[in-house]
Protein backbone atom coordinates (compact mmCIF):
# COMPACT_ATOMS: atom_id res chain seq x y z
CA UNK A 1 0.00 0.00 0.00
CA UNK A 2 2.46 2.10 0.51
CA UNK A 3 4.47 1.68 -2.39
CA UNK A 4 1.70 2.25 -4.14
CA UNK A 5 0.99 5.70 -2.05
CA UNK A 6 4.73 6.86 -3.35
CA UNK A 7 3.74 5.73 -6.89
CA UNK A 8 0.72 8.08 -7.52
CA UNK A 9 2.39 10.85 -5.79
CA UNK A 10 5.59 10.44 -8.27
CA UNK A 11 3.37 10.27 -11.20
CA UNK A 12 1.17 13.64 -10.26
CA UNK A 13 5.02 15.38 -9.72
CA UNK A 14 5.48 14.70 -13.53
CA UNK A 15 2.33 15.39 -14.72
CA UNK A 16 2.53 18.83 -12.71
CA UNK A 17 6.42 19.32 -14.14
CA UNK A 18 5.42 18.55 -17.76
CA UNK A 19 3.80 22.18 -18.96
CA UNK A 20 6.17 23.60 -16.96
CA UNK A 21 9.30 21.80 -18.98
CA UNK A 22 7.24 22.11 -22.38
CA UNK A 23 6.63 26.02 -22.15
CA UNK A 24 8.34 28.57 -24.56
CA UNK A 25 9.91 31.31 -23.02
CA UNK A 26 7.69 34.21 -22.88
CA UNK A 27 8.67 37.76 -24.44
CA UNK A 28 8.10 40.60 -22.11
CA UNK A 29 9.12 44.34 -21.40
CA UNK A 30 10.96 42.66 -18.54
CA UNK A 31 13.89 41.08 -19.98
CA UNK A 32 14.39 38.80 -17.28
CA UNK A 33 13.45 41.09 -14.83
CA UNK A 34 15.16 43.84 -15.55
CA UNK A 35 13.14 47.32 -16.19
CA UNK A 36 15.01 50.11 -17.43
CA UNK A 37 12.32 53.41 -16.42
CA UNK A 38 12.86 56.46 -17.39
CA UNK A 39 10.32 59.26 -18.20
CA UNK A 40 10.24 62.22 -20.26
CA UNK A 41 8.12 65.84 -20.46
CA UNK A 42 6.95 67.01 -24.25
CA UNK A 43 5.63 70.18 -24.83
CA UNK A 44 3.36 70.49 -27.88
CA UNK A 45 2.13 73.22 -30.75
CA UNK A 46 -0.87 72.01 -32.68
CA UNK A 47 -1.97 73.74 -35.59
CA UNK A 48 -5.44 72.18 -36.55
CA UNK A 49 -9.12 73.02 -38.24
CA UNK A 50 -11.57 74.42 -36.02
CA UNK A 51 -15.21 75.00 -36.80
CA UNK A 52 -13.43 75.18 -40.39
CA UNK A 53 -10.90 77.85 -39.52
CA UNK A 54 -7.18 77.23 -38.27
CA UNK A 55 -7.06 76.51 -34.92
CA UNK A 56 -3.72 76.50 -32.13
CA UNK A 57 -3.70 74.08 -29.78
CA UNK A 58 -0.83 74.46 -26.65
CA UNK A 59 -0.59 71.85 -24.34
CA UNK A 60 1.59 68.55 -24.26
CA UNK A 61 2.16 65.13 -22.75
CA UNK A 62 4.07 63.31 -19.81
CA UNK A 63 4.88 60.04 -18.10
CA UNK A 64 7.13 57.32 -17.83
CA UNK A 65 8.98 54.78 -19.89
CA UNK A 66 9.65 51.95 -19.85
CA UNK A 67 12.84 50.45 -21.11
CA UNK A 68 13.21 53.04 -23.92
CA UNK A 69 9.97 52.08 -25.92
CA UNK A 70 6.99 52.33 -24.48
CA UNK A 71 5.97 55.34 -22.38
CA UNK A 72 2.41 55.47 -20.61
CA UNK A 73 1.57 58.96 -19.12
CA UNK A 74 -1.10 62.02 -19.67
CA UNK A 75 -1.78 64.65 -22.23
CA UNK A 76 -3.79 68.14 -22.03
CA UNK A 77 -4.45 71.04 -25.03
CA UNK A 78 -6.44 74.00 -25.06
CA UNK A 79 -7.17 76.32 -27.63
CA UNK A 80 -5.23 79.68 -27.87
CA UNK A 81 -5.94 81.45 -30.71
CA UNK A 82 -9.24 83.67 -31.17
CA UNK A 83 -11.91 81.86 -33.23
CA UNK A 84 -15.70 83.80 -33.00
CA UNK A 85 -18.34 81.95 -31.96
CA UNK A 86 -21.78 83.26 -32.98
CA UNK A 87 -24.00 85.22 -31.23
CA UNK A 88 -26.98 84.77 -29.53
CA UNK A 89 -27.86 88.70 -29.75
CA UNK A 90 -26.48 90.26 -32.82
CA UNK A 91 -26.23 93.13 -30.73
CA UNK A 92 -24.55 91.82 -27.78
CA UNK A 93 -20.33 91.83 -27.13
CA UNK A 94 -18.52 89.10 -29.70
CA UNK A 95 -17.87 85.82 -28.33
CA UNK A 96 -15.20 83.27 -28.66
CA UNK A 97 -14.64 79.90 -28.79
CA UNK A 98 -13.01 77.91 -25.67
CA UNK A 99 -11.80 74.38 -26.29
CA UNK A 100 -9.65 72.18 -23.81
CA UNK A 101 -9.27 68.70 -23.40
CA UNK A 102 -7.01 65.69 -21.74
CA UNK A 103 -6.78 61.65 -21.53
CA UNK A 104 -4.57 58.83 -20.98
CA UNK A 105 -1.69 59.03 -23.39
CA UNK A 106 0.16 55.37 -24.22
CA UNK A 107 3.46 55.80 -26.76
CA UNK A 108 5.83 53.20 -28.58
CA UNK A 109 8.87 54.55 -30.24
CA UNK A 110 10.21 52.79 -33.01
CA UNK A 111 14.66 52.18 -32.66
CA UNK A 112 14.53 55.21 -30.71
CA UNK A 113 18.54 54.41 -30.60
CA UNK A 114 18.46 55.57 -34.44
CA UNK A 115 19.23 59.56 -34.99
CA UNK A 116 15.91 59.39 -37.11
CA UNK A 117 12.58 57.10 -35.72
CA UNK A 118 9.15 57.05 -35.25
CA UNK A 119 6.56 57.24 -32.31
CA UNK A 120 3.38 56.33 -32.62
CA UNK A 121 0.59 56.86 -29.76
CA UNK A 122 -2.98 57.98 -29.13
CA UNK A 123 -4.55 60.23 -26.47
CA UNK A 124 -7.85 58.87 -25.02
CA UNK A 125 -9.44 61.54 -22.26
CA UNK A 126 -12.46 64.15 -22.51
CA UNK A 127 -12.84 67.53 -22.68
CA UNK A 128 -15.23 70.54 -22.84
CA UNK A 129 -16.25 73.76 -25.16
CA UNK A 130 -17.61 76.94 -24.45
CA UNK A 131 -18.49 80.44 -25.54
CA UNK A 132 -16.89 83.15 -23.44
CA UNK A 133 -16.24 87.00 -23.71
CA UNK A 134 -12.21 88.21 -24.15
CA UNK A 135 -10.44 90.22 -21.72
CA UNK A 136 -12.49 90.34 -18.35
CA UNK A 137 -11.77 89.86 -15.02
CA UNK A 138 -11.75 86.10 -13.60
CA UNK A 139 -14.69 87.49 -11.56
CA UNK A 140 -16.26 88.80 -14.64
CA UNK A 141 -15.42 85.22 -16.12
CA UNK A 142 -18.76 83.45 -17.85
CA UNK A 143 -18.45 80.70 -19.67
CA UNK A 144 -21.88 79.93 -22.13
CA UNK A 145 -23.32 76.95 -23.36
CA UNK A 146 -20.57 74.87 -21.82
CA UNK A 147 -20.47 71.04 -22.82
CA UNK A 148 -18.19 67.94 -22.56
CA UNK A 149 -17.19 65.65 -25.00
CA UNK A 150 -15.04 62.28 -25.24
CA UNK A 151 -12.02 62.28 -27.84
CA UNK A 152 -10.06 60.07 -29.00
CA UNK A 153 -6.51 61.28 -30.61
CA UNK A 154 -4.15 59.35 -32.85
CA UNK A 155 -0.57 60.31 -33.58
CA UNK A 156 2.39 59.58 -35.29
CA UNK A 157 5.64 61.71 -34.64
CA UNK A 158 9.03 61.76 -36.78
CA UNK A 159 11.70 62.44 -34.33
CA UNK A 160 15.41 63.39 -33.83
CA UNK A 161 17.98 63.19 -31.47
CA UNK A 162 19.73 66.05 -30.26
CA UNK A 163 21.54 64.30 -27.32
CA UNK A 164 21.05 61.58 -25.56
CA UNK A 165 18.02 63.37 -23.35
CA UNK A 166 16.71 66.01 -25.83
CA UNK A 167 14.39 65.21 -29.11
CA UNK A 168 12.56 67.51 -31.29
CA UNK A 169 9.60 65.76 -33.06
CA UNK A 170 6.95 66.88 -35.78
CA UNK A 171 3.95 64.94 -36.94
CA UNK A 172 0.62 64.90 -37.51
CA UNK A 173 -2.79 63.67 -35.61
CA UNK A 174 -6.41 63.21 -35.84
CA UNK A 175 -9.27 64.62 -33.11
CA UNK A 176 -12.29 62.72 -33.23
CA UNK A 177 -14.83 64.19 -30.95
CA UNK A 178 -18.09 62.63 -29.66
CA UNK A 179 -20.42 63.84 -27.64
CA UNK A 180 -20.33 67.99 -27.11
CA UNK A 181 -23.86 69.81 -27.26
CA UNK A 182 -22.84 73.33 -27.22
CA UNK A 183 -25.15 75.16 -29.69
CA UNK A 184 -23.40 76.71 -32.64
CA UNK A 185 -20.86 73.81 -33.17
CA UNK A 186 -20.88 70.11 -33.98
CA UNK A 187 -18.56 66.96 -33.36
CA UNK A 188 -17.72 66.81 -36.95
CA UNK A 189 -16.19 70.94 -36.55
CA UNK A 190 -14.40 70.09 -33.42
CA UNK A 191 -12.92 66.98 -35.25
CA UNK A 192 -10.42 67.47 -36.88
CA UNK A 193 -6.78 66.94 -38.37
CA UNK A 194 -3.24 68.35 -36.62
CA UNK A 195 0.37 69.09 -37.16
CA UNK A 196 2.20 69.51 -34.44
CA UNK A 197 5.70 70.73 -33.65
CA UNK A 198 7.04 68.75 -29.98
CA UNK A 199 10.44 68.91 -27.45
CA UNK A 200 10.90 65.87 -25.73
CA UNK A 201 13.04 66.20 -22.56
CA UNK A 202 13.78 63.40 -20.56
CA UNK A 203 15.45 60.00 -19.69
CA UNK A 204 14.99 57.92 -22.78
Amino acid sequence: MKRSGKRLLLALAVLCTMPALAQEKIESLSRGGKVRVGGFGAPTIKFTTFDDQMGVLLGGYAGVMLNSRLMLGAGAYALVNNIEAPRPDPAGPALYWNMWYTGFVPEYTIKGNKLVHLAVGALVGGGGVMKNERYKSWDEFESIGYSSFFVGEPHVNLELNITSYLRLGIGGSYRFVRGSGTEGITDEKLSGPSAHFTIKAGRF
